[in-house]
This record gives C-alpha cells, structure tokens and sequence, in this order.
C-alpha cells in the first residue's frame, strides 16, 4: 500500500470532517448576516434595505419580509443584465469574471454570474467533499489514483470583460495545479465539443489510466463504460480500471441506473450523491449509511424552503409571491419543497428550479425530488418527478426491462386530457396497454390527488416504447451533449409531439 497514500488518509483523518457541536440552523443565520453585510452596499443591497434588516431582532424574518423571491427571469431582467453589460456592485460586490451557461433540461442560455467568493465556496465544498471519503472504507493507495471527470470543457469563452461556460467547467479551469496531473480525461479531451469523437478519445485513451473514481451524470457515464468495454473486449471495467473504487453521481436520480450501471463491473463500488448547480455547490452525501446529501449550511449560500402544493405555486411551476416559506428551523421531515437560495454571487431569494425532501433536518439532509417545471398538474393530478421515477421502476422491476429514460405529458384528446408516456429502454414490449394500466394503478395507488383527477378530467393513459438510443440521439441533435445534457422529464404538448414524431421517425 502506498506510502503517500496512506500519508493522505491519515491527513484527512486528522483534519476531520465532522462537524462537531456546529448546529446546521445557527450556521444559516450567521451565513445569512453575512451575505448580507457583504452586500449591503451593492444597488440590490440598497434597493431592499439590507442595513436596516441587519438591525432587526429576527434578521431572517425581516429579509424574508422586504426582499421578494425571484426567479431566473426576474433576477436577470431587472438585476443581472447590468453585469453583462460591465457594470460593478449590482447583486454582489465588484465585477464579474464568470457567467455559468444553465445545462438545465431546457434550456443554454440561461447566464448565472459566479463570482471569486462562489469560487471559493465551490472549493472549500469539494475539499468537504474529499474530506469525508474517511467516513467510507477506501484504501489508502485510493488518496492516489485518477479521477475521471465525465464534464464539461475547462476552455472557457471570452466575452468582453468575462468568460462563460458551464459551471463544471468553470470549477474545473480553476482547479488547483496540483490535482490537474489526477484529472481525467484531460483538457485536450474534455473540451472536445462532439461528443462521440470526445468518447471515441476516452475510449482510445482509457488503458493508459489508473482510475479510482468517476463523476458525471449516470447516463453519459454509463455509455462511456460500454463503449471501453466493448472496443477493448473486457468482461467489465474493472478488468482495465481494477483500482475503481468510488462513482459520484450527480445532475440526476441514480436509482434508475443503478441495475444496468452494476452489470458493468466485477464488484461493487461506493455511490456517493453530490448537488453542484450552476448557482452555487448545494449539498453532497457525506456518511455511507444514507444516499441523502448534506446541505452545505456553513459556505455562502442560505437556503429557504417553500412546501410544494399547489397553493403555493402558479401554473407556469413558479412560486407565488404570497407563498409560504420556511427557513431549516420550521421545515419537516419527509416533505416535499421547493428550494430557495441566497448565495455569494447575488443570487437573492432565487428559485433554483429543483424540489427536494428533507430526509433528516438536524443534519440538513436533503434528496432531490424533481424540478418545478416537470410536475405534471394540468388537470389536478399533482405528479412529481419523485413519483414518476418511482413509477418507473416498478414497471422496470415488475417487466424486467431496463428503463433509462421517460418523458411525460398531458396531452388533447378532443376536449380531454391523456397522460402520455415515451419510455426509452433497452427492449420494446408489445402489450403496451397493460404497462399503462400498470403504471396507471400504481400511481393511484401512490397518489391520491392523481387518483381523484383519473375520476375526473384525466381520461386515460397511453405508452410508447423506444429504444433508449433514439433519445440520446435527439439529445445530441437537439442539446448541447457532451456529459452535461439530462433529458426532460415534462414537455409540454407542442414539444412532446415533436419528439413522439422524432422517435417514431428512428
């Protein structure tokens, strides 16, 4: 066993990752008196009083008082678009290097600035990140070995006074020196902007390496492992990486990957769930007895909460501004919210878009339910992402059929609505009137708002097969693929027949 491995571990060992008596809900309140006495003297700072909210007796009720929630589209129009255009002290102190193109299901040209403060708390949030690797059971030679980062190019754009890119590769281009002789695949290869001849150099490249770990969404990651095995003819990755220990997910649910995923190995690895958006480095799993993540409550962003339900939320998915929001002290476990956040690069009361459930609130544990925009609830069904996932795997376990994408809408029927699923998996069946009655009885089942609209407005329920190929080929021609590309969940009517039309064209 390597020496300066071990000499790494036993590092890590000393320098600790638990937190100690630190209290998640005090760590909020001190990061939000910060955020705000940092920007207090920004133009967004003085527009909403943030002195004067600094001088309450409840700083948090006070800022959840004057300053009102945003969303993208509100942030950019009335605040963000100055930064573009070479303006300083708008949202954050100073001026702006970075903007993070969204990778986003639906969208690249959302522009979210990142400042040298996010930076910072990107980086601290990653050593966390490494830190608790000590609360898993990893050899010390482990601490050396590569790691394969299946993301975005480090070759930023310039533009003017900034760069741009996604947030990957933004963390990625700043990166200490030190960690760039462990990263894989390399900048040449990372910033390879088509993606099957990006692939076709992993795949070339891939003997020379000693990898330990990988990162990237499961898809991209899952195809990649394929490709290697089958141009080297290997009876599993391990039999060209026998040092893959650790696999770190993240951008989407694992679970429904997970079967196929382990087919691809000779013996089981650590899975370990992180949170980095374009607006800031969320949450990361951090013990081996849960697939939770921790909310990074110490490190430049405040979070808020808003209970998902349908008084709270207008018909476009977004937050009322009247709606109930909670800070961690008043949240309960095991429900559903849609998650706010405040953060060190101007990012004020902004909703991210994702809902999630909090698992253990003395911990600030959190797993990702589904996104705002992708709960079907055109006739009353209220169906989240969370129950069409699970949804999902009961058909995969109950046909024995891998199901590795899906995409759902309501759609016309004359003057009625359908639910309408495209299932992307690794056979077509031919009943596919019985898999929709399935799915259709296990979502009643499971929910009842689902189970009154099925009475009501919602009139039946139609599944089509395709091969899971045919959506990954629609993603390259229509997203920017390339190891950061999900694919939607929800679309909307006009958009869903488009793509029924495109897979039934394969």
């Amino acid at each position: 066993m390597s020496v300066i491995g071990e000499l790494i571990k036993k590092a890590i060992d000393v320098t600790g990752f638990i937190k100690g008596d630190a209290v998640p809900v005090d760590e909020q309140e001190l990061v939000l008196k910060e955020l705000l006495k940092k920007a207090k003297l920004t133009a967004f700072g003085k527009r909403y009083g943030f002195a004067d909210i600094l001088e309450q007796p409840s700083v948090s009720l006070a800022f959840q008082k004057n300053v009102p929630i945003h969303d993208y589209d509100k942030m950019f129009n009335e605040w963000w678009h100055f930064l573009l255009e070479g303006h300083q002290n708008v949202t954050w102190p100073g001026g702006q290097n970075y903007f993070a193109l969204s990778s986003g299901t639906t969208s690249n040209s959302k522009y979210i600035p990142v400042t040298d403060d996010m930076l910072e708390a990107i980086r601290k949030a990653g050593i966390k990140q490494v830190l608790s690797l000590t609360n898993f059971v990893l050899p010390g030679d482990f601490f050396e070995k590569q790691i394969l980062m299946l993301g975005s190019c480090t070759d930023l754009i310039q533009k003017d006074d900034h760069e741009e890119g996604e947030i990957s590769g933004i963390s990625a281009a700043n990166i200490p020196v030190w960690f760039k002789s462990f990263y894989k695949p390399g900048e040449n290869i990372a910033c390879i902007k088509d993606w099957d001849e990006k692939l076709q150099r992993i795949v070339e490249e891939a003997p020379k390496w000693d990898i330990g770990s990988l990162s990237g969404i499961p898809s991209w990651v899952e195809m990649m492992l394929k490709a290697i095995i089958d141009r080297h003819q290997l009876n599993n990755i391990h039999d060209i990486w026998p040092n893959l220990q650790v696999y770190t997910s993240g951008g989407v649910a694992f679970e429904p990957y997970r079967h196929s995923f382990e087919k691809l190995l000779a013996h089981p690895i650590i899975y370990i769930d992180t949170y980095l958006a374009s607006e800031g480095f969320v949450a990361q799993q951090r013990r081996p007895e849960t697939m939770s993540m921790a909310l990074n409550t110490d490190n430049g962003i405040f979070f808020e909460f808003v209970p998902f339900v349908e008084k709270n939320m207008d018909e476009n998915g977004a937050v009322k501004p009247n709606a109930e929001v909670l800070t961690l002290a008043n949240v309960k476990e095991n429900e559903n919210y849609v998650l706010l956040m405040s953060t060190v690069s101007g990012a004020w009361r902004y909703m991210i878009g994702d809902t999630v459930i909090v698992t253990n609130k003395e911990l600030a544990e959190i797993k990702i339910s589904g996104r705002t925009k992708h709960y079907l609830n055109v006739v009353g069904s209220q169906l989240s992402v969370h129950q069409m996932n699970q949804g999902i795997e009961h058909i995969s376990k109950k046909y024995e059929i891998e199901i590795k994408e899906f995409v759902v809408a309501a759609i016309h029927r004359g003057d009625e609505y359908i639910h309408k699923w495209l299932i992307g998996a690794d056979k077509v069946l031919p009943d596919l009137k019985k898999i929709a009655l399935d799915l259709d009885a296990f979502l009643q089942k499971n929910n009842k708002n689902y189970k009154v609209a099925r009475s009501k407005a919602l009139k039946d329920v139609e599944v089509e097969m395709f091969a899971v190929n045919n959506f990954y080929k629609w993603s390259e021609e229509k997203k920017n693929l390339g190891g950061q590309a999900k694919i939607p969940r929800v679309l909307k009517e006009e958009e869903f027949l488009d793509f029924q039309d495109y897979l039934r064209s394969k």
